[in-house]
């Protein structure tokens, strides 16, 4: 069982350049998977722009970063609160914290407890990049993004 939370950052179009910063300050690798490369059109304006990035440091340093979508007018929701509509999760929250595991099932008795009197965005269920993934409010107010880990190619 390898369960990880992640602090996931909820940026506004520099998503690159600050896992850039973080690996100068943490040393570790980086990941980025663009909108583009999930099937947006290449000539939409987000089409380069960070859908998932990721730096892991050896020492166990590990940041989630994204870019949300322009097309959202910056994916400001109302009240830092996170919401998902016409298919893009909106937030206004500067983070919320990324809980993956390497199985469906591992994830799920997290997903279900933390659900209790949660407020639900997007149910876990398979996703373009991900077995599972889902995101929710808890009732503290705090944001989980939970997921499989997808399989490395």
């Amino acid at each position: 069982m390898t369960i990880q939370t992640t602090t996931h950052l909820n940026l506004r179009g520099n998503a690159r350049e600050a896992l850039t910063f973080y690996r100068a300050v943490f040393g570790g690798e980086i990941t980025v998977t663009t909108y583009g490369e999930l099937g947006v059109p290449p000539e939409a304006p987000d089409a380069d722009k960070v859908v998932f990035g990721q730096l892991l440091a050896a020492d166990g340093v590990r940041l989630m970063a994204y870019d949300i979508p322009a097309a959202t007018g910056g994916g400001i929701a109302a009240g830092g609160e996170t919401r998902r509509e016409n298919g893009v999760t909106l937030t206004g929250q500067a983070f919320f914290v990324a809980l993956s595991g390497d199985t469906l099932e591992e994830v799920d008795g997290y997903w279900r407890a933390l659900s209790e009197a949660a407020t639900i965005i997007e149910p876990l269920a398979a996703s373009p990049w991900s077995p599972g993934f889902g995101m929710l409010t808890d009732r503290f107010g705090v944001t989980w993004s939970v997921s499989v880990t997808p399989p490395t190619a």
